[in-house]
Order: structure tokens, then sequence, then C-alpha cells
């Protein structure tokens, strides 16, 4: 589970170059989607809008390495209105990832020109390390500024990442292909829950 984030959030200045008024994140999780707009005032970045909706996108990936029809129907809906709050954007001021389940799927260029148009922007595939890298920013922003290491846990729909760092650096950067709709559909299929169940998925 994503901590809750903070309505502000401090941003390290690593370029001379202006930061636009407004920005937006999507993140095309395999669980859900996000959608948080922005404004950058003061060396922070204000929230002034967000969306979140469960998708499941991971539905059908671990099957057989394809989406499942109906999520893909609903990621597609999703957005489309996440897109009609970024339409006005301009390039270069949204960035939008996709995660496990875009990562693993097999034959997704069909699904991910759907997604782009009803978006209006583009999608990038991000690796496990990336996806760690920007949980962390995310997250150390957040916290106080102190001096020892922090172990920082994210568990996804597909992924969980872990993550050892001091301040706003990440140290150690991990990705491992465990989420809980992937470990759902695994081991606890039509949604049974046994003894047998429970050991198997505690060792995988």
């Amino acid at each position: 589970m994503r901590p809750a984030a903070s309505r502000e959030a401090r941003i390290p200045r690593k370029s001379s170059r202006p930061v636009p008024d407004v920005l937006a994140a999507v993140d095309l999780g395999s669980n859900s989607f996000h959608m948080v707009v922005a404004r950058y005032s003061h060396g922070q970045l204000v929230i002034i809008d967000r969306l979140r909706e469960m998708v499941r996108l991971a539905s059908g990936v671990e099957a057989n390495g394809e989406f499942d029809r109906a999520a893909a129907a609903r990621a597609i809906a999703c957005l489309e209105r996440f897109g009609q709050r970024l339409r006005a954007m301009r390039a270069g001021t949204v960035r939008a990832v996709g995660t496990s389940a875009l990562r693993v799927a097999h034959r997704k260029e069909p699904f991910l020109a759907r997604a782009r148009e009803a978006l209006g922007h583009p999608i990038e595939i991000i690796s496990g390390r990336e996806e760690a890298r920007l949980i962390y920013a995310g997250v150390a922003t957040t916290l106080p500024r102190e001096p020892h290491r922090r172990l920082i846990v994210d568990i996804g729909g597909g992924s969980t990442e872990l993550i050892i760092g001091r301040g706003l650096i990440p140290i150690e950067l991990e990705s491992v292909r465990v989420g809980c709709v992937v470990i759902s559909e695994r081991y606890f299929g039509e949604g049974k829950i046994s003894a047998k169940r429970m050991a198997a998925a505690r060792v995988a």
C-alpha cells in the first residue's frame, strides 16, 4: 500500500530550468490507477487535484500474459476520465508511467496505443528499479530530514518495491514480482482461501 501523501511536498532543484506552474503525474499501477495534479509554488508542490480508481489491470496477466478484456476496458475508461482533466496541459508537464502489469504483459502495444489516445499524453513503461526510485522520492519528501537510514516498502498489485535510503537519497533499490493481485490470482483463485493455499503463498 502506498503511504498517504502530504498536501505539500518539497522537491529538490537539480536544474536551473524553470519549473512549470502546474504539473501532473499518472501512475498506471497493476491494481489501481492514480492521477495527481499539483501547483509548484515557492519550492513546494501543492496538490490541487487527485483521482484514484481501482482497475486491477494485472487480472489475467499472471495466467496467460495477457490483459483480461474487462480489466483493459476499465483501464481505458479510467484514462479517458483522467484525460478530460489533463487534456489542456501542455506536453512536458505530465508524466504517465506504467508499472509491473505493463512490464510483463505480452502484446501490449495495441492496449498502449488506446491508452495513450485516451489519456492524451505519452505513457512510459518504467523498470522496477525506476519505480522504486520514484516511490522513495515521493515518500522521502514528506518525511522529516533525519540522518539515519530508513527502509521503505511499497506493496503494489503486481510487484513490491524495497528501498533503503538516507534523507532524499536512495542507497539500495529492489523490485520483486510479488503483489496483491498476482498473489491472489496465483494462490487464491475464485476467492477460495484454505490453510494449504495460505501455506503455499507464504513460501512463494
